[in-house]
């Protein structure tokens, strides 16, 4: 006997059209661009770094592992990102004794180069400590992207890329960060199939992250 079913509450299908529209209104064209500026480190082998706060944080370390792992390609090099929030010690160490404004940028100074790609995630888009960490990024001649929402903030104005979410729902805008970051990968393997084959196999990947996805170009 089948049992009957609850009614969906109202609230449910109310939150899944809002997050529909903010979907809808992402820019095609700056995603394009964010795609550009990953291609262009992957290609001269430059690193990636990648920071926010909360829910962007988590967002930041998800990333850098999709980067490293599900953007492979089999024959071609891989990239190589790392999320700064994954360093907990160093975090902590840095907004304990010199304040959490400069708790990412102080670890970030041990590594960045001229060069290299800082992603700086914020739904407010005024994040002090991930601000901080893209102004050193700009200082230092690295290529800077911003993922951000409400009206982008600092973050928006400062980075050479921005992929602005156009919404005050702080939930809502992390939702959109989560698309955008698997757009960003789907999208980076498709180019990176037509890439030349590594230089050195020993560190190329063996197999494509997604071998499906071969099936439909």
């Amino acid at each position: 006997m089948t049992e009957p079913q609850m009614p969906a509450d109202p609230a449910v299908g109310e939150y899944l059209a809002q997050v529909r529209g903010v979907l809808a209104r992402l820019s095609p064209e700056q995603i394009t661009a964010a795609v550009d500026l990953l291609l262009d480190t992957w290609r001269r082998r430059a690193r990636v770094y990648v920071c926010g706060n909360g829910g962007s944080a988590a967002i930041a370390s998800h990333f850098a592992g999709d980067l490293n792992k599900g953007a492979n390609v089999a024959g071609r090099h891989r990239f190589r990102a790392v999320a700064l929030v994954d360093n907990v010690p160093a975090l902590m160490a840095w907004s304990n004794d010199e304040g959490y404004h400069v708790g990412l940028m102080e670890p970030l100074r041990n590594f960045v180069e001229p060069g290299d790609l800082v992603i700086g995630i914020s739904g407010s888009g005024n994040s002090a400590n991930v601000v901080a960490a893209i102004e050193l990024a700009n200082a230092v001649g690295a290529s800077t992207l911003a993922l951000c929402g409400f009206d982008g903030g600092r973050l928006r104005r400062l980075s050479q890329v921005a992929v602005h979410v156009p919404s005050h729902s702080m939930e809502q805008v992390e939702d959109a960060f989560t698309v955008i970051c698997h757009v960003l990968l789907y999208t980076l393997r498709r180019r990176i199939r037509h890439e030349p084959p590594a230089q050195n196999p020993l560190l190329a990947s063996a197999t494509d992250a997604y071998p499906g996805e071969l099936d439909h170009g």
